[in-house]
């Protein structure tokens, strides 16, 4: 399997997960999401990737929220499924329930705090990515399991090379890194990675790249476009969108992919509500964000990069939150 045999590329949300004020995942909210990325033109859709909140759900509910992504977007647009785990053996059964639900592909990273070697790495995958006739993501993220595949030579060209992979999500915090990662192996596979801005422009009209995977997607309305201009080789357009797309995401998430005003994933629950979006609430370990003076400053970067949030619906999140 290679690139050529999936049409993976351009803008996709990673999905949070949303979940009723008791803790269960609301299943309403989650299709409402799903119709949401759907009417906004996105190119792919990843569910139980690390903004879905994974980590704090039972396997049950993990197949659950596969199902009814799945259902709720109907084959409008790509669906990969996160089996990230401790064991490849659970991965691989959450990949193979992936694949009765009829996903379109399935990713995982190298299991958390593990901290495997390289060759622990590239065996984890083998095993994985053989679970299923899916095609398979390598998610490399070191941010969440203190690994960066990246760094190892050679390592990301072996994972490229297994059987099943088609594609590979590098979210290492070195966009040298990155784009060593797409030179090496952008002919062979997809690549989905720090792109949208324009040096990102620059390196996949030079050395390939074919989108990004970005938390939440409340900046669909601009990496949408962007990525289809991008494509289009018009880049005189693609540049108008990243710079829109960057007012965004450049003032709310770190080159590291840390939050600036709380964690990633609750700052990102704050913006979709504030845009009146079906996020719901998060899950213990993570913490709602509440204090007032960060909820207007997300308020006022929204409204500065053209979003409609309103002083109203502004007032409305803060009051809400306060009795959280």
């Amino acid at each position: 399997m290679n690139r050529h045999d999936v049409d993976w590329a351009g803008y996709w949300p990673a999905a949070s997960t949303p979940y009723a004020a008791d803790g269960s995942v609301d299943e309403l909210a989650l299709t409402a999401l799903m119709e949401l990325y759907v009417s906004q033109g996105v190119h792919g859709v990843l569910v139980n990737g690390s903004t879905g909140e994974w980590f704090s759900q039972s396997p049950d509910e993990r197949r659950r929220v596969a199902e009814v992504t799945v259902a709720a977007v109907a084959g409008r647009t790509p669906v990969v499924v996160g089996v990230t785990a401790t064991t490849a053996a659970e991965a691989s059964d959450l990949a193979r329930h992936a694949e009765r639900a009829g996903a379109d592909g399935v990713l995982a990273t190298v299991p958390p705090y593990v901290h495997p070697s390289p060759a622990e790495s590239l065996a984890f995958y083998a095993e994985v990515s053989s679970a299923t006739a899916l095609p398979f993501m390598v998610y490399n993220w070191p941010r969440g399991v203190s690994v960066d595949l990246a760094q190892t030579p050679g390592l990301m060209q072996a994972l490229a090379d297994l059987p099943q992979v088609a594609a590979i999500k590098d979210s290492t915090g070195d966009w040298n890194a990155m784009v060593a990662t797409t030179q090496a192996v952008a002919d062979q596979v997809r690549v989905f990675g720090s792109f949208s801005h324009r040096k990102g422009l620059a390196i996949m009209a030079g050395l390939g790249g074919d989108g990004a995977i970005d938390g939440g997607g409340v900046g669909a309305p601009y990496g949408v476009p962007f990525y289809e201009a991008a494509q289009a080789g018009d880049l005189d357009l693609a540049r108008f969108w990243v710079d829109k797309y960057q007012a965004i995401s450049g003032r709310l998430v770190a080159p590291d992919y840390s939050g600036v005003f709380a964690s990633p994933i609750a700052q990102l629950k704050v913006a979709m509500h504030l845009l009146d979006q079906p996020a719901g609430r998060l899950r213990a370990p993570l913490i709602e964000l509440t204090d007032p003076a960060a909820i207007a400053a997300i308020a006022a970067i929204l409204r500065e990069a053209e979003l409609p949030v309103s002083a109203d619906r502004e007032a409305s999140v803060i009051a809400e939150r306060g009795s959280w």
